[in-house]
């Protein structure tokens, strides 16, 4: 047991969470003592990125086997999520996948995304990641 509080959110069909979903489950957990509440919106890369789910910042999760011509593919998820994680990025060299270029055009799409190349294989790249998460997380406390 992690201690980790966990809901499982069924969207009863449909390809995505929505904001509604969210204030439900986060009224069903409770949150006062929390800092950070991960949504795990999972699916294709074109339904999560056109529906709003209450996220003060939204990460999306490029895996490498996918292919560095994904921004080309699904422009609108790199438009608006803040950050860009290239995971498995261990693998990069197997699958001819150019994280520069990955990167390259997602910042054409969006010049303010963050863009952190990761391993959760070996757990290269979390520093930076959980730094500029643990930044976010006190920035937010400022504004309120």
């Amino acid at each position: 047991d992690t201690g980790t509080r966990v809901i499982q959110l069924h969207t009863g069909g449909s390809c995505h969470m929505d904001a509604d979903m969210t204030r439900r489950c986060l009224e069903e957990m409770g949150i006062d003592d929390l800092d950070i509440i991960f949504l795990e919106n999972v699916g294709n890369l074109v339904c999560p990125a056109e529906f709003d789910v209450g996220a003060a910042k939204k990460v999306m999760i490029l895996s490498v086997p996918e292919g560095d011509d994904k921004p080309l593919k699904y422009p609108l998820i790199f438009q608006v999520s803040d950050v860009m994680l290239e995971n498995k990025i261990d693998t990069a060299s197997i699958f001819d996948y150019d994280p520069a270029l990955a990167e390259e055009r997602a910042k054409q799409l969006n010049p303010d995304i963050q863009t952190f190349r990761i391993s959760a294989l070996n757990g290269d790249g979390f520093e930076a990641w959980t730094d500029w998460l643990i930044n976010a997380v006190e920035e937010w406390r400022k504004s309120l």
